[in-house]
């Protein structure tokens, strides 16, 4: 039998709420449609955000919001985003199909979203194509409470008192498509740029730089020699591919078999040896972990929709097997609390690993969705260590292990255990051990389907969705469990 011990222990972190972050870029459905359908749209809307992914959202508990990318980042010009929508400069969307930008959605209506949704603003300013005056005003625009050129602009524009500003990012991906630099020229960049990010009437900016991508730990070296006492977060950049295995070749969202289940899956575990190995090079310069590790995108990565415009990812579906690679995921960095203090999925709406999808005046809630509501329990929870004996799930010569688990106390001494079962076809039974915790009763929802690749569908939008679990037996401090296979399961002991 698998084995899971769990034990209390006095000096654990807490799970940050932000780890269940999420990322909107202006690609493809996310921002319009998406989120945006404008004040004149039949679509009910208030100012022109969908009242429909509003709710949704909200359901989720999201605490932040990263904007406006991404690559477009490092191309935008926040200042075309602001004032009357019918005057505002549009552009071309280079990065994303080559389409035209409206800058409809800007500032204003971002800090609108975040205030409906209740999650807090994370901007990512550009640094690949703008200014260091730029992203100083933009700060002084958003944050400053007295008068000011930017403060009075503001005003103008209809907002007369400073939003709050918690997170800003300098620059995206600028070992790529934010400006193709090496390590040594962006750690110097991100010295001279975030020297303007500034504390504004009282508001407090946590600084985060432009991390490496995937397994570039010479990235992470450098920026953490070079700038790590000048930022507050480092940000590390991961998507999940299927494929890497012989036969594997089929990089579609749906109609996939066992091979690409396998595969997938077993990409999405490569997060664990990421964030052990940078953050490894993290405690050699930072031994206090004052610098969060923040993996703002996130996510699994297919063949975009064959009928979707050249550059967008809509409407990339939404699997089991994607709730699976959250479920892991969030696992990973349940457990890495001690350095994993901000993560964002990408994205919110309508692209890549998405939590809703939208079709006109229609909307449904996906597989990653209902993973993320299952894990909200651990958001601002102590993290309960835990230790797992498990069998592997092999296939074609490979093999990772069949289960995954993290576990939290919340402020109310409630404990919860999330466990996936990866394998396919076969249940697994475990035995929990409960060190340290005391028990009085136990109660469980699951989210599993027969097919690998079951999903909501704008026809039927409710075929996948969490469950009640009686399937395990409590006896003192030892949870024995029957897992469904290909499932995810939440517990909550009181």
């Amino acid at each position: 039998m698998n084995v899971l011990l769990v034990r209390a222990e006095p000096d654990a972190p807490t799970i940050r709420r932000e780890v269940y972050g999420h990322f909107a870029e202006h690609l493809g459905g996310c921002i319009y449609d998406g989120f945006w359908v404008g004040e004149d749209s039949p679509i009910p809307n208030t100012r022109g955000i969908r009242n429909d992914v509003v709710a949704a959202l909200r359901r989720l508990q999201p605490p932040v919001l990263r904007w406006p990318g991404g690559c477009f980042a490092d191309e935008y010009h926040w200042q075309d985003g602001i004032g009357p929508r019918a005057q505002r400069p549009p552009m071309l969307n280079t990065h994303w199909g080559m389409v035209t930008e409206s800058n409809r959605f800007g500032t204003h209506e971002f800090l609108d979203l975040c205030a409906q949704i209740g999650a807090a603003p994370y901007i990512c300013g550009n640094v690949g194509s703008g200014t260091v005056r730029e992203m100083q005003q933009w700060v002084e625009y958003i944050t400053y409470g007295g008068d000011s050129p930017m403060s009075a602009l503001r005003r103008r524009n209809g907002r007369a008192e400073p939003w709050p500003l918690p997170y800003f990012g300098v620059g995206n991906e600028n070992w790529a498509c934010g400006g193709n630099m090496r390590a040594e020229y962006y750690a110097d960049l991100y010295r001279r740029y975030q020297t303007y990010v500034r504390n504004l009437s009282g508001n407090v900016v946590f600084r985060i730089a432009c991390g490496p991508n995937v397994a570039d730990y010479n990235w992470t070296e450098v920026l953490m020699r070079e700038a790590g006492p000048f930022m507050q977060g480092l940000a590390l950049h991961y998507y999940t591919h299927p494929g890497g295995m012989a036969g594997s070749t089929n990089r579609a969202a749906t109609g996939f078999g066992e091979t690409e289940w396998f595969s997938t899956l077993r990409n999405a575990l490569y997060m664990e040896e990421l964030v052990r190995q940078h953050a490894a090079i993290m405690d050699r310069h930072d031994p206090e972990r004052r610098v969060a590790l923040v993996v703002d995108e996130w996510a699994t990565w297919y063949d975009a929709n064959p009928d979707a415009p050249q550059g967008f990812f809509y409407c990339q579906q939404n699997t089991l097997r994607d709730a699976l690679a959250a479920g892991l995921t969030l696992n990973i960095f349940n457990n890495h609390a001690h350095r994993v203090r901000m993560a964002n999925i990408a994205q919110t709406a309508n692209v890549l690993q998405s939590m809703v999808l939208t079709r006109g005046p229609e909307m449904l809630m996906t597989a990653t969705y209902h993973v993320f509501e299952m894990y909200r329990v651990h958001q601002g929870a102590t993290l309960l260590p835990t230790r797992l004996l498990c069998d592997d799930y092999t296939h074609a010569d490979q093999r990772i292990p069949v289960l995954s688990a993290s576990a939290s106390r919340d402020s109310a001494g409630r404990v919860h255990i999330s466990l996936c079962n990866v394998h396919p076809s076969a249940e697994a039974r475990v035995r929990c051990e409960l060190e340290g915790v005391g028990v009085t009763a136990a109660s469980a929802r699951v989210l599993t389907a027969p097919g690998l690749d079951t999903r909501n569908t704008f026809e039927e939008p409710s075929t996948l969705m969490p469950r009640g679990f009686t399937d395990f037996r409590l006896a003192r401090t030892t949870l024995e469990v029957a897992l469904p296979s290909k499932s995810v399961v939440v517990f909550e002991i009181a």
